[in-house]
Protein backbone atom coordinates (compact mmCIF):
# COMPACT_ATOMS: atom_id res chain seq x y z
CA UNK A 1 0.00 0.00 0.00
CA UNK A 2 1.28 3.45 -0.85
CA UNK A 3 2.10 5.97 1.86
CA UNK A 4 -0.83 8.35 2.53
CA UNK A 5 1.57 11.18 3.31
CA UNK A 6 3.06 10.80 -0.18
CA UNK A 7 -0.43 10.86 -1.69
CA UNK A 8 -1.15 14.14 0.11
CA UNK A 9 2.21 15.82 -0.42
CA UNK A 10 3.33 14.59 -3.84
CA UNK A 11 0.56 12.88 -5.82
CA UNK A 12 2.45 13.67 -9.04
CA UNK A 13 5.15 11.15 -8.03
CA UNK A 14 2.51 8.44 -7.77
CA UNK A 15 0.95 9.48 -11.09
CA UNK A 16 4.36 9.31 -12.77
CA UNK A 17 4.91 5.82 -11.32
CA UNK A 18 1.53 4.62 -12.57
CA UNK A 19 2.29 6.12 -15.98
CA UNK A 20 5.69 4.36 -16.16
CA UNK A 21 3.98 1.07 -15.30
CA UNK A 22 1.22 1.60 -17.86
CA UNK A 23 -1.25 1.53 -14.94
CA UNK A 24 -4.34 3.63 -14.24
CA UNK A 25 -3.36 7.19 -13.26
CA UNK A 26 -6.95 8.16 -12.42
CA UNK A 27 -6.76 6.02 -9.27
CA UNK A 28 -4.46 8.65 -7.73
CA UNK A 29 -7.03 11.40 -8.18
CA UNK A 30 -9.78 9.15 -6.84
CA UNK A 31 -7.71 8.21 -3.78
CA UNK A 32 -6.97 11.88 -3.10
CA UNK A 33 -10.64 12.78 -3.23
CA UNK A 34 -11.65 9.92 -0.93
CA UNK A 35 -8.88 10.82 1.51
CA UNK A 36 -10.07 14.45 1.63
CA UNK A 37 -13.67 13.35 2.16
CA UNK A 38 -12.64 10.98 4.93
CA UNK A 39 -10.67 13.71 6.71
CA UNK A 40 -13.70 15.99 6.54
CA UNK A 41 -15.87 13.24 8.01
CA UNK A 42 -13.32 12.58 10.74
CA UNK A 43 -13.25 16.26 11.67
CA UNK A 44 -17.04 16.28 11.90
CA UNK A 45 -16.97 13.12 14.03
CA UNK A 46 -14.34 14.56 16.37
CA UNK A 47 -16.27 17.84 16.73
CA UNK A 48 -19.42 15.92 17.62
CA UNK A 49 -17.54 13.75 20.10
CA UNK A 50 -16.06 16.85 21.77
CA UNK A 51 -19.55 18.32 22.00
CA UNK A 52 -20.78 15.03 23.48
CA UNK A 53 -18.03 15.07 26.13
CA UNK A 54 -18.84 18.67 27.08
CA UNK A 55 -22.52 17.84 27.24
CA UNK A 56 -21.77 14.89 29.54
CA UNK A 57 -20.06 17.24 32.00
CA UNK A 58 -23.06 19.59 31.80
CA UNK A 59 -25.44 16.74 32.65
CA UNK A 60 -23.32 15.71 35.62
CA UNK A 61 -23.42 19.22 37.14
CA UNK A 62 -27.03 20.14 36.22
CA UNK A 63 -29.86 20.43 38.77
CA UNK A 64 -31.98 17.32 39.14
CA UNK A 65 -35.01 18.87 37.45
CA UNK A 66 -32.97 19.72 34.29
CA UNK A 67 -31.35 16.30 33.88
CA UNK A 68 -34.12 14.49 31.91
CA UNK A 69 -34.05 17.04 29.09
CA UNK A 70 -30.26 17.12 29.03
CA UNK A 71 -30.06 13.31 29.00
CA UNK A 72 -32.42 13.23 26.00
CA UNK A 73 -30.19 15.74 24.23
CA UNK A 74 -27.19 13.58 25.12
CA UNK A 75 -28.83 10.53 23.59
CA UNK A 76 -29.48 12.46 20.40
CA UNK A 77 -25.86 13.58 20.35
CA UNK A 78 -24.71 9.97 20.89
CA UNK A 79 -26.71 8.89 17.83
CA UNK A 80 -25.10 11.64 15.76
CA UNK A 81 -21.62 10.62 16.96
CA UNK A 82 -22.29 6.99 16.10
CA UNK A 83 -23.59 7.88 12.64
CA UNK A 84 -20.62 10.17 11.95
CA UNK A 85 -18.19 7.45 13.03
CA UNK A 86 -19.91 4.93 10.75
CA UNK A 87 -19.68 7.30 7.77
CA UNK A 88 -15.96 7.88 8.39
CA UNK A 89 -15.39 4.12 8.60
CA UNK A 90 -17.33 3.54 5.37
CA UNK A 91 -15.19 6.13 3.64
CA UNK A 92 -12.04 4.46 4.98
CA UNK A 93 -13.16 1.15 3.45
CA UNK A 94 -13.68 2.87 0.09
CA UNK A 95 -10.33 4.63 0.35
CA UNK A 96 -8.50 1.38 1.16
CA UNK A 97 -10.05 -0.34 -1.85
CA UNK A 98 -8.52 2.28 -4.10
CA UNK A 99 -5.21 2.39 -2.24
CA UNK A 100 -4.88 -1.41 -2.53
CA UNK A 101 -5.27 -1.12 -6.31
CA UNK A 102 -2.45 1.44 -6.68
CA UNK A 103 0.89 -0.27 -7.31
CA UNK A 104 4.11 0.48 -5.47
CA UNK A 105 5.85 3.69 -6.48
CA UNK A 106 8.81 2.82 -8.69
CA UNK A 107 12.28 3.99 -7.73
CA UNK A 108 13.85 6.73 -9.82
CA UNK A 109 15.86 5.27 -12.68
CA UNK A 110 13.69 2.19 -13.29
CA UNK A 111 13.14 1.82 -17.06
CA UNK A 112 9.65 2.75 -18.23
CA UNK A 113 7.63 0.38 -20.38
CA UNK A 114 6.74 -3.29 -20.47
CA UNK A 115 8.42 -6.69 -20.50
CA UNK A 116 10.58 -5.95 -23.53
CA UNK A 117 11.91 -2.62 -22.21
CA UNK A 118 14.41 -4.01 -19.67
CA UNK A 119 17.98 -2.70 -19.55
CA UNK A 120 20.94 -5.09 -19.50
CA UNK A 121 23.27 -4.16 -16.65
CA UNK A 122 26.00 -6.73 -17.35
CA UNK A 123 26.82 -10.13 -18.83
CA UNK A 124 29.04 -12.56 -16.94
CA UNK A 125 30.69 -15.84 -17.96
CA UNK A 126 31.53 -17.63 -21.17
CA UNK A 127 28.77 -19.24 -23.19
CA UNK A 128 29.60 -22.87 -24.00
CA UNK A 129 30.64 -23.81 -27.53
CA UNK A 130 29.75 -27.36 -28.52
CA UNK A 131 31.35 -29.52 -31.17
CA UNK A 132 28.09 -31.48 -31.32
CA UNK A 133 24.37 -30.76 -31.50
CA UNK A 134 23.40 -29.99 -27.90
CA UNK A 135 20.33 -31.64 -26.39
CA UNK A 136 17.70 -29.71 -24.52
CA UNK A 137 17.16 -30.41 -20.83
CA UNK A 138 14.09 -32.56 -21.51
CA UNK A 139 16.03 -34.93 -23.76
CA UNK A 140 18.98 -34.98 -21.37
CA UNK A 141 16.66 -35.73 -18.46
CA UNK A 142 15.09 -38.66 -20.29
CA UNK A 143 18.36 -40.04 -21.64
CA UNK A 144 20.02 -39.86 -18.21
CA UNK A 145 16.87 -41.16 -16.48
CA UNK A 146 16.78 -38.23 -14.05
CA UNK A 147 13.57 -36.44 -15.15
CA UNK A 148 10.31 -38.27 -15.82
CA UNK A 149 7.77 -35.90 -17.36
CA UNK A 150 5.50 -38.58 -18.85
CA UNK A 151 4.70 -40.15 -15.49
CA UNK A 152 4.34 -36.72 -13.87
CA UNK A 153 1.66 -35.87 -16.45
CA UNK A 154 0.05 -39.28 -15.97
CA UNK A 155 -0.55 -38.78 -12.26
CA UNK A 156 -1.08 -34.98 -12.07
CA UNK A 157 -1.57 -33.57 -15.58
CA UNK A 158 0.53 -31.29 -17.74
CA UNK A 159 3.42 -29.30 -16.24
CA UNK A 160 4.07 -31.84 -13.51
CA UNK A 161 7.10 -34.12 -13.40
CA UNK A 162 9.23 -36.45 -11.32
CA UNK A 163 12.85 -35.75 -10.51
CA UNK A 164 14.48 -39.15 -10.30
CA UNK A 165 17.72 -40.61 -8.94
CA UNK A 166 20.59 -38.19 -9.46
CA UNK A 167 18.10 -35.60 -10.71
CA UNK A 168 16.38 -35.49 -7.33
CA UNK A 169 19.73 -35.50 -5.52
CA UNK A 170 21.04 -32.71 -7.76
CA UNK A 171 18.16 -30.43 -6.82
CA UNK A 172 18.64 -31.15 -3.13
CA UNK A 173 22.38 -30.53 -3.51
CA UNK A 174 21.69 -27.17 -5.12
CA UNK A 175 19.26 -26.20 -2.37
CA UNK A 176 21.69 -27.25 0.35
CA UNK A 177 24.52 -25.30 -1.27
CA UNK A 178 22.28 -22.23 -1.38
CA UNK A 179 21.16 -22.72 2.23
CA UNK A 180 24.77 -23.05 3.41
CA UNK A 181 25.68 -19.85 1.58
CA UNK A 182 22.70 -18.03 3.08
CA UNK A 183 23.52 -19.27 6.58
CA UNK A 184 27.12 -18.08 6.22
CA UNK A 185 25.76 -14.66 5.18
CA UNK A 186 23.70 -14.43 8.37
CA UNK A 187 20.29 -15.57 7.17
CA UNK A 188 18.06 -17.56 9.51
CA UNK A 189 16.80 -20.72 7.81
CA UNK A 190 13.05 -21.33 7.77
CA UNK A 191 10.93 -24.09 6.26
CA UNK A 192 7.72 -22.17 5.66
CA UNK A 193 4.01 -23.00 5.45
CA UNK A 194 2.78 -23.27 1.88
CA UNK A 195 -0.83 -22.47 2.78
CA UNK A 196 -1.62 -18.94 3.94
CA UNK A 197 -4.64 -16.87 4.90
CA UNK A 198 -6.17 -14.37 2.46
CA UNK A 199 -4.96 -11.32 4.42
CA UNK A 200 -1.35 -12.50 4.11
CA UNK A 201 -1.67 -13.17 0.38
CA UNK A 202 -3.36 -9.78 -0.06
CA UNK A 203 -0.73 -8.09 2.06
CA UNK A 204 2.12 -9.22 -0.15
CA UNK A 205 0.35 -7.99 -3.29
CA UNK A 206 -0.33 -11.34 -4.95
CA UNK A 207 -4.11 -10.96 -5.20
CA UNK A 208 -4.01 -8.15 -7.74
CA UNK A 209 -3.72 -8.61 -11.49
CA UNK A 210 -1.98 -11.99 -11.08
CA UNK A 211 -4.59 -13.52 -8.78
CA UNK A 212 -5.45 -16.02 -11.52
CA UNK A 213 -2.01 -17.57 -11.04
CA UNK A 214 -2.76 -18.53 -7.42
CA UNK A 215 -4.29 -21.82 -6.28
CA UNK A 216 -7.16 -21.27 -3.84
CA UNK A 217 -8.81 -23.80 -1.49
CA UNK A 218 -12.30 -22.39 -0.91
CA UNK A 219 -13.32 -25.01 1.66
CA UNK A 220 -10.49 -23.81 3.91
CA UNK A 221 -10.24 -20.19 2.73
CA UNK A 222 -6.51 -20.68 2.23
CA UNK A 223 -4.12 -20.02 -0.66
CA UNK A 224 -1.24 -22.17 -1.88
CA UNK A 225 1.83 -19.98 -2.13
CA UNK A 226 3.79 -19.53 -5.35
CA UNK A 227 6.84 -18.46 -3.34
CA UNK A 228 7.87 -18.55 0.30
CA UNK A 229 8.09 -14.76 0.03
CA UNK A 230 4.42 -14.73 1.04
CA UNK A 231 4.94 -16.58 4.32
CA UNK A 232 8.18 -14.70 5.00
CA UNK A 233 6.47 -11.33 4.46
CA UNK A 234 3.76 -12.36 6.90
CA UNK A 235 6.20 -13.71 9.48
CA UNK A 236 6.42 -10.39 11.34
CA UNK A 237 2.97 -9.03 10.45
CA UNK A 238 1.34 -6.96 13.22
CA UNK A 239 4.68 -6.83 15.04
CA UNK A 240 7.17 -4.14 15.98
CA UNK A 241 10.79 -5.24 15.55
CA UNK A 242 13.07 -3.83 18.21
CA UNK A 243 16.04 -3.05 16.02
CA UNK A 244 16.78 -3.03 12.29
CA UNK A 245 20.17 -1.34 12.37
CA UNK A 246 21.19 -4.70 10.91
CA UNK A 247 18.53 -6.14 8.55
CA UNK A 248 16.58 -9.17 9.74
CA UNK A 249 17.29 -11.80 7.08
CA UNK A 250 15.51 -15.11 6.50
CA UNK A 251 16.04 -17.92 3.99
CA UNK A 252 12.77 -19.75 3.35
CA UNK A 253 12.74 -23.22 1.79
CA UNK A 254 9.41 -24.40 0.43
CA UNK A 255 7.53 -26.12 -2.33
CA UNK A 256 5.77 -23.56 -4.54
CA UNK A 257 2.58 -23.79 -6.61
CA UNK A 258 1.56 -21.68 -9.59
CA UNK A 259 -1.37 -22.13 -11.94
CA UNK A 260 0.51 -20.39 -14.78
CA UNK A 261 -2.93 -19.42 -16.07
CA UNK A 262 -1.58 -16.47 -18.03
CA UNK A 263 1.34 -18.20 -19.74
CA UNK A 264 -0.69 -18.92 -22.89
CA UNK A 265 1.06 -22.14 -23.82
CA UNK A 266 4.61 -20.83 -23.29
CA UNK A 267 7.33 -23.26 -22.21
CA UNK A 268 5.00 -26.22 -21.91
CA UNK A 269 7.86 -28.61 -22.65
CA UNK A 270 10.19 -29.68 -19.86
CA UNK A 271 10.49 -28.13 -16.39
CA UNK A 272 11.04 -24.45 -17.20
CA UNK A 273 7.48 -23.36 -16.45
CA UNK A 274 5.65 -25.81 -14.18
CA UNK A 275 2.89 -25.88 -11.59
CA UNK A 276 5.01 -27.19 -8.70
CA UNK A 277 8.65 -26.63 -7.83
CA UNK A 278 11.01 -26.08 -4.92
CA UNK A 279 12.69 -22.81 -4.06
CA UNK A 280 14.97 -21.19 -1.51
CA UNK A 281 14.00 -17.54 -1.06
CA UNK A 282 15.95 -14.81 0.69
CA UNK A 283 13.88 -12.22 2.53
CA UNK A 284 15.03 -9.07 4.33
CA UNK A 285 13.39 -6.62 6.71
CA UNK A 286 15.32 -3.38 6.96
CA UNK A 287 15.04 0.36 7.51
CA UNK A 288 13.70 2.15 4.40
CA UNK A 289 16.90 4.18 4.05
CA UNK A 290 18.90 0.92 3.88
CA UNK A 291 16.71 -0.82 1.30
CA UNK A 292 18.62 0.05 -1.88
CA UNK A 293 21.95 -1.06 -0.38
CA UNK A 294 20.29 -4.29 0.83
CA UNK A 295 18.96 -4.84 -2.69
CA UNK A 296 22.49 -4.77 -4.07
CA UNK A 297 23.61 -7.29 -1.44
CA UNK A 298 20.81 -9.72 -2.32
CA UNK A 299 21.76 -9.51 -5.98
CA UNK A 300 25.44 -10.12 -5.15
CA UNK A 301 24.53 -13.28 -3.21
CA UNK A 302 22.49 -14.49 -6.18
CA UNK A 303 25.43 -13.91 -8.50
CA UNK A 304 27.65 -15.94 -6.17
CA UNK A 305 25.29 -18.90 -6.55
CA UNK A 306 25.19 -18.59 -10.34
CA UNK A 307 28.97 -18.53 -10.39
CA UNK A 308 29.19 -21.57 -8.09
CA UNK A 309 26.97 -23.40 -10.57
CA UNK A 310 29.36 -22.25 -13.35
CA UNK A 311 26.61 -20.69 -15.46
CA UNK A 312 26.92 -17.80 -17.92
CA UNK A 313 24.33 -15.15 -17.09
CA UNK A 314 23.21 -11.57 -17.48
CA UNK A 315 21.64 -9.12 -15.02
CA UNK A 316 18.75 -6.95 -16.18
CA UNK A 317 16.96 -3.95 -14.70
CA UNK A 318 13.29 -4.87 -15.15
CA UNK A 319 11.01 -2.23 -16.69
CA UNK A 320 8.26 -0.65 -14.60
CA UNK A 321 5.39 -2.39 -16.40
CA UNK A 322 6.89 -5.81 -15.65
CA UNK A 323 7.66 -5.32 -11.95
CA UNK A 324 4.50 -6.70 -10.39
CA UNK A 325 2.47 -4.57 -8.01
CA UNK A 326 4.73 -4.88 -4.94
CA UNK A 327 8.18 -4.18 -6.35
CA UNK A 328 9.57 -0.66 -6.65
CA UNK A 329 12.59 -2.08 -8.47
CA UNK A 330 13.53 -5.57 -9.60
CA UNK A 331 16.68 -7.10 -11.00
CA UNK A 332 16.43 -10.41 -12.87
CA UNK A 333 19.37 -12.72 -13.41
CA UNK A 334 19.01 -14.81 -16.53
CA UNK A 335 21.17 -17.81 -17.39
CA UNK A 336 22.12 -18.79 -20.91
CA UNK A 337 20.11 -21.75 -22.23
CA UNK A 338 22.08 -23.15 -25.20
CA UNK A 339 19.29 -24.93 -27.07
CA UNK A 340 17.10 -21.83 -26.94
CA UNK A 341 20.05 -19.57 -27.83
CA UNK A 342 18.68 -17.12 -25.31
CA UNK A 343 18.92 -16.02 -21.71
CA UNK A 344 16.12 -17.23 -19.43
CA UNK A 345 15.26 -15.96 -15.97
CA UNK A 346 16.59 -18.09 -13.13
CA UNK A 347 16.23 -15.65 -10.28
CA UNK A 348 14.99 -12.19 -9.42
CA UNK A 349 15.33 -9.83 -6.48
CA UNK A 350 12.82 -7.11 -5.62
CA UNK A 351 12.91 -4.04 -3.44
CA UNK A 352 9.34 -3.66 -2.16
CA UNK A 353 10.18 -0.58 -0.06
CA UNK A 354 7.44 -0.12 2.58
CA UNK A 355 4.61 -1.37 0.34
CA UNK A 356 4.17 -4.86 1.83
CA UNK A 357 5.05 -3.90 5.41
CA UNK A 358 2.45 -1.13 5.42
CA UNK A 359 -0.23 -3.61 4.33
CA UNK A 360 0.91 -6.20 6.88
CA UNK A 361 1.54 -3.68 9.67
CA UNK A 362 5.18 -4.59 10.14
CA UNK A 363 7.15 -1.91 11.96
CA UNK A 364 10.42 -1.34 13.78
CA UNK A 365 11.63 1.07 16.44
CA UNK A 366 13.98 3.81 15.34
CA UNK A 367 16.84 5.16 17.47
CA UNK A 368 14.31 7.21 19.46
CA UNK A 369 12.05 4.23 20.07
CA UNK A 370 9.38 5.51 17.68
CA UNK A 371 7.58 2.85 15.58
CA UNK A 372 8.11 3.23 11.82
CA UNK A 373 7.12 1.12 8.81
CA UNK A 374 9.83 -1.32 7.73
CA UNK A 375 11.01 -2.04 4.20
CA UNK A 376 10.97 -5.56 2.73
CA UNK A 377 13.04 -7.18 0.01
CA UNK A 378 13.16 -10.65 -1.51
CA UNK A 379 15.36 -12.66 -3.83
CA UNK A 380 15.50 -16.24 -5.04
CA UNK A 381 18.72 -18.10 -4.27
CA UNK A 382 17.93 -21.45 -5.90
CA UNK A 383 14.97 -23.13 -7.58
CA UNK A 384 14.11 -26.20 -9.64
CA UNK A 385 14.36 -24.18 -12.87
CA UNK A 386 18.12 -23.92 -12.37
CA UNK A 387 18.42 -27.57 -13.40
CA UNK A 388 17.53 -26.53 -16.95
CA UNK A 389 20.62 -24.33 -17.24
CA UNK A 390 22.91 -26.70 -15.33
CA UNK A 391 22.06 -29.68 -17.54
CA UNK A 392 22.25 -27.82 -20.83
CA UNK A 393 25.41 -25.80 -20.18
CA UNK A 394 27.39 -28.70 -18.72
CA UNK A 395 26.44 -31.44 -21.19
CA UNK A 396 29.23 -33.40 -22.91
CA UNK A 397 29.64 -34.99 -26.33
CA UNK A 398 29.09 -38.49 -24.90
CA UNK A 399 25.68 -37.49 -23.52
CA UNK A 400 26.85 -37.13 -19.92
CA UNK A 401 26.61 -33.96 -17.81
CA UNK A 402 29.46 -32.61 -15.70
CA UNK A 403 28.41 -31.58 -12.20
CA UNK A 404 29.65 -28.13 -11.12
CA UNK A 405 32.48 -28.50 -8.61
CA UNK A 406 30.66 -26.64 -5.84
CA UNK A 407 27.82 -29.17 -5.93
CA UNK A 408 29.95 -32.33 -5.86
CA UNK A 409 30.49 -32.48 -2.07
CA UNK A 410 26.70 -32.63 -1.65
CA UNK A 411 26.56 -35.60 -4.04
CA UNK A 412 29.22 -37.75 -2.38
CA UNK A 413 31.90 -36.50 -4.75
CA UNK A 414 30.00 -37.47 -7.92
CA UNK A 415 31.57 -35.64 -10.87
CA UNK A 416 29.39 -36.65 -13.80
CA UNK A 417 25.85 -37.80 -14.55
CA UNK A 418 25.94 -40.67 -17.02
CA UNK A 419 23.26 -42.78 -18.66
CA UNK A 420 22.50 -46.08 -17.00
CA UNK A 421 23.88 -49.14 -18.81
Amino acid sequence: MIDLSLLRENPDAIRASQRARGADESLVEKAGQLDAQRRTLLTHFEDLRAEQNSHGKLVASAPKEDKPALIAQGQELASKVKAADAKAEEMLVELNKVLLSIENVVIEGVPAGGEENFVVIKEVGQKPEFSFAPKDHTQLGEDLDIIDIARGAKIAGSRFYFLKGVGARLELAMMQLALDQATEAGFTALITPTLVRPEVMQGTGFLGEHAAEVYYLPADDLYLTGTSEVALAGYHSDEILDDLSTPARYAGWSTCYRREAGSHGKDTKGILRVHQFNKLEMFSYCRPEDAEAEHQKLMAWQEQMLQKCELPYRVIDVAAGDLGSSAARKFDIEAWVPTQENYRELTSTSNCTTFQARRLNTRYRDENGKPKTAATLNGTLATTRWLVAILENHQQADGSVLIPKALRPYLGGLERITAKA
